[in-house]
């Protein structure tokens, strides 16, 4: 990234800025079925027993403690004439692609050793994709709020994945309910709409019907992956280049990683992230049960599509407020509402809709502080270790991160999942099937998971140490590091 004679870095293209976010749309599009679909109609539409889907959603992500180094180092350390991180999308896209197809729609009769088996061959794809992307985005400036630019940018095309995401559920929803037709979709979107608002409430269907409707829900996710994911991953082969770097010195793993472990700032992130990731995992694998079962909620998908609007229409807020008191303080914003957010779910009632709505799409303004705002401080902290090592690691660092991130989701959806499943709630018969304590813990691990994890983070995220002063600070003294290298690099050629 070049500089003006004034040290800051020149605004990136709006063409980059845009174009490397796109794979943030399919990537959304996948995390949300995991999240929300899968445990459902494994548990629920397969006949499997809740917690042991819970299990295996856990070990199935555990394979990523040693995929995600892996991948991440091999990254920083590859080179080919396509680029470091190039090959690592073209080889992951057809893997997740297959890996989705089979994990999203499976036969009727299948078993835990099939589940199993596509789950992790569905998170190594990612992780080829997801891994080298984010390092991607990491080095394509090196300003504060460029990179704040770059996040949010993929963030919305996170959200409208999301949204993407939430509309098929809610098309298969609607068509199962009213009969097929854009007609009788949009007819069933305005009297939910109306019923959030006090107008009269368009009936659920009954709990086995509901059940059912995962399996086409899943299917309809399977196919727009299948149709988005080569799309995106080749606009931003074609539309976003790779920075050129000098010559950085060759680091082993095992002194990368004693860098890593000098590094204040990245421990700190790593567990900020391992807490709130849980936090969030912990609540989300029960939220359509929540939904449905708690609050009687008729359409899950309508009230996430329209939660994913609010999330997309935040984004310049969060922007705006992270760069005004820093990122760190902007995310402790996000963390306290959220917490407050849940906190009052616990108090909700079967049939008390406007209340969940009103809470539903105040979370959903927070979502997108909740997703990028970690990512723009993690790109800062790998300049501390480009200080320090004079390497380019970013694909190391967001290694680390991602491989953080799935263990704090892996334990947070398992512990959850096992907590509600082992207490008696039944996720085939709802309520009516279910002990006292299992509704009990259902509603304890939606409404309580958040307040105790994202409480937890809050001391850890007030004194954060790499304020905007002292990372511009950093920047300055690693450009004229940079432009050093460079200009030995020269004088050894013209020699």
């Amino acid at each position: 990234m070049s500089q003006d004679h004034s040290g800051s870095a020149q605004a990136l293209p709006l063409r980059t800025v845009w174009g490397h976010g796109t794979l943030g749309l399919p990537l959304a599009v996948i995390g949300y079925p995991l999240s929300i679909w899968i445990p459902a109609h494994y548990a629920g539409a397969l006949g499997l027993p809740l917690a042991t889907v819970g299990t295996m959603l856990m070990l199935a992500r555990f394979t990523d403690v040693i995929t995600d180094p892996l991948i991440g180092e091999l990254s920083d350390r590859f080179r080919s004439p396509l680029g470091r991180r190039r090959p690592f999308l073209i080889l992951g896209v057809p893997l997740m692609m297959l890996g989705a197809w089979q994990l999203f729609v499976p036969d009727p009769n299948v078993g835990l050793a099939y589940f199993l088996l596509w789950l992790t061959l569905f998170f190594l794809g990612a992780t080829l994709i997801s891994l080298p992307h984010a390092a991607w985005g990491a080095e394509l400036s090196p300003d504060y709020h460029q990179r704040s630019r770059v996040t949010a940018a993929r963030e919305v095309y996170v959200l409208a994945g999301l949204m993407t995401a939430a509309a098929v559920p809610m098309v298969v929803e609607v068509m199962a309910d009213r009969g097929t037709g854009l007609g009788g979709v949009f007819q069933h979107t305005l009297a939910t709409l109306a019923s959030w608002f006090g107008g009269p409430v368009p009936e659920a269907a009954p709990t086995m019907t509901r059940a059912a409707l995962t399996g086409p829900v899943l299917e309809g996710l399977a196919i727009t992956v299948l149709a988005l994911l080569p799309v995106c991953a080749t606009a931003v082969l074609l539309t976003v280049g790779e920075p050129r770097f000098a010559a950085t010195p060759r680091i082993s793993l095992r002194e990368g990683l004693a860098l890593v472990m000098r590094n204040g700032p990245m421990k700190r992130v790593l567990l900020i992230g391992l807490l709130v990731y849980f936090g969030e995992a912990f609540r989300n694998a029960v939220s359509l049960f929540f939904m449905r079962d708690i609050v009687g909620l008729g359409s899950i998908g309508s009230a996430y599509f329209f939660y994913f609007v609010a999330g997309i229409a935040a984004i310049p807020f969060w922007l705006g407020l992270g760069k005004r008191i820093g990122k760190h303080r902007a995310f402790m914003v996000t963390l306290i509402t959220v917490g407050c957010v849940s906190f009052a779910n616990f108090f909700l009632d079967y049939g008390d809709y406007n209340a969940f709505f009103a809470l539903f799409i105040l979370k959903g303004f927070c979502f997108g502080g909740l997703q990028f705002l970690p990512a723009a401080m993690l790109a800062d902290v790998v300049d501390v270790d480009s200080m320090r090592s004079g390497g380019k690691r970013a694909g190391t660092y967001f290694a680390l991160m991602g491989m953080t991130t799935k263990i704090a989701i892996a334990l947070g959806t398992g512990v959850s999942l096992n907590v509600v499943g082992l207490l008696g709630f039944d996720a085939a018969g709802g309520i009516e099937g279910s002990t006292e304590v299992g509704v009990l813990a259902l509603r304890i691990v939606y409404t309580m998971g958040p307040v105790v994890f994202f409480g937890s983070a809050l001391g850890l995220i007030w004194n954060y140490p790499l304020t905007p002063a002292r990372h511009a600070r950093l920047r300055e003294r690693l450009a004229r590091k940079e432009a050093r290298k460079l200009a030995q690099a020269a004088a050894s050629t013209q020699a």
